[in-house]
């Protein structure tokens, strides 16, 4: 009888190893991948607001972007928030008429649009002829790829002078910057270094964003 319960007690034992091994192999892999959650779903820590703080709130899992001219910064733990290379995506619905963007290579300002870094478009039928996509006022979308009321996956990456973006995994940009950015872009808008950030572009506007996530790359 001992001897079949110390038989017992071995299979339990090699058992539960088997299954912490299994769980452990399952973090790696989610490390390895080097996806990094920006948003926890029911909370804006680790996000800081512009002027009117008021724009952005949390619903179902979203960040619901409505109200007057705001950008929200990400200002999270995450490389200290200053992003060189790296994938940035976001699950995005836009509602009639509105009107957003996502930044890169900004920086917090307490007011105005953000004048680091460059904007990439969330825009499906405002009045703004620029779609979502756009590389904004540098390389446009006139192109309407995406419907309002329905989600979508908008992705930028950025590696060395390169940008691309992509629509629900279509390429709808691919950019590279010019030794003359300084002189070509609007407001001299170039690559640098620096956090993301969304936009509240008007108080008629109404965007959700969810699964924000960044995946830094190697320089």
């Amino acid at each position: 009888m001992k001897k079949l319960l110390n038989l017992w007690v071995l299979i339990f034992l090699l058992f539960s190893c088997s299954r912490a091994n299994t769980t452990a192999n399952k973090g790696s892999k989610g490390e390895k991948d080097g996806w990094v959650s920006l948003f926890d779903g029911s909370t804006l820590n680790g996000w800081r607001a512009s002027e009117n703080p008021s724009t952005f709130s949390v619903e179902n899992g979203s960040i619901v972007v409505h109200g007057p001219r705001a950008h929200l910064f990400y200002e999270g733990p995450a490389q200290n928030h200053d992003f060189k290379n790296f994938i940035f995506k976001a699950q995005v619905m836009t509602t009639p008429g509105s009107n957003s963007g996502m930044f890169i290579h900004t920086a917090y300002q307490d007011t105005g649009w953000p004048s680091k870094g460059y904007e990439i478009q969330v825009n499906n039928s405002h009045t703004d002829w620029r779609r979502t996509g756009s590389l904004y006022a540098v390389q446009d979308v006139k192109e309407q790829i995406v419907k309002d009321n329905e989600w979508y996956t908008e992705q930028i990456e950025v590696q060395g002078k390169r940008i691309t973006i992509k629509i629900n995994d279509r390429t709808v940009v691919d950019y590279t910057e010019p030794d003359s950015v300084a002189v070509k872009n609007a407001g001299g808008k170039m690559l640098s270094s620096g956090t993301v950030a969304l936009q509240g572009h008007d108080p008629n506007s109404k965007v959700y964003f969810k699964d924000v996530m960044i995946k830094p790359l190697p320089e």
